[in-house]
């Protein structure tokens, strides 16, 4: 069984309620059991989690080491800023996907730099809610 871990960074809690005409009417609680059901049929083995912290989150990509297969990143902010989180996924040695509601180039220019991107295998943007499930194909069809 593939073991996945979706780790998603700040602000992403708010989600149905903030800014819905960017990021839309999924609530986080929505999109993850949309991802439990696909990790289901896929037979992949799913953590998800969520925090505001750029440390619980550089922290849980360690612990990804030796007991997860693929990391998926919705690192939200941190993306643009955290030369901490890149050092943590360099460290992890399975596939990692860079996930990201929106398409971060059509927004302001400061998101158009990604500290997750050079250690990300791929990246995943603009699909909203149904990125997250996208991405759990591109695990299984990867990894099998």
């Amino acid at each position: 069984m593939t073991a996945i871990h979706i780790l998603n960074g700040p602000n992403l809690n708010l989600l149905g309620t903030r800014e819905p005409e960017l990021y839309g009417s999924d609530t986080l609680a929505d999109i993850e059991a949309a991802c439990r059901i696909r990790a289901n049929a896929h037979g992949q083995d799913l953590t998800f989690r969520q925090t505001n912290s750029e440390g619980q989150l550089v922290t849980w990509i360690q612990e990804a080491r030796g007991t997860a297969d693929a990391l998926i990143l919705n690192a939200a902010a941190y993306t643009h800023s955290s030369v901490a989180i890149l050092d943590a996924l360099k460290m992890f040695d399975g596939l990692k996907i860079e996930l990201h509601l929106t398409n971060p180039h059509q927004r302001e220019a400061f998101r158009h730099t990604s500290f997750v991107s050079p250690a990300a295998n791929g990246v995943i943007a603009g699909f909203g809610a149904a990125g997250y499930t996208l991405a759990l194909d591109a695990v299984a069809a990867k990894l099998g």
